[in-house]
């Protein structure tokens, strides 16, 4: 309740409760305010145990502190296996990567020795002229 009141901040609240309320005053004051501390959280347990009643059997081990979105979420990550660790596992990005490099410069190789005097897969190309058809794009007067 109190975690970040310091020393410091304690000595004065405590001078500073002498002065207001009197050295005489003060012990009364202290056990009315615990009194009174203890009755709200008394109010507060038969509060939320009429709750958990109210919502059945299903809603037993239901924890209002859940109802705060960080508690919630790593309660529902720590119960579901969703198999990421499995994933996590399964993938190697260096090995992954390896593989994609070696693809690449396999092809390039095999692309400059195939090459040769004909100019290797610039042949497969046709030009626009040869193929018979305009490849330019048609005009669309309402796309400018």
């Amino acid at each position: 309740m109190f975690n970040d009141v310091g020393p410091l901040e304690l000595v004065t609240l405590v001078v500073l409760a002498v002065l207001v309320f009197g050295p005489d005053k003060l012990p009364k004051v202290v056990q009315d305010v615990m009194r009174t501390i203890r009755k709200i959280r008394e109010f507060s347990e038969s509060a939320k145990q009429d709750i958990r009643n109210e919502m059945g059997p299903e809603f037993k081990d239901f924890e209002f502190e859940d109802l705060n979105p960080k508690t919630f979420l790593r309660k529902q990550l720590e119960t579901e296996d969703l198999g990421l660790k499995e994933i996590r596992n399964g993938f190697d990005l260096k090995k992954e990567m390896a593989e994609v490099t070696d693809a690449v410069h396999s092809r390039e190789s095999d692309s400059s020795s195939g090459s040769g005097a004909s100019g290797g897969r610039v042949d497969m190309i046709k030009k626009p002229e040869e193929s018979g058809h305009d490849t330019r794009p048609p005009f669309d007067a309402d796309a400018t």
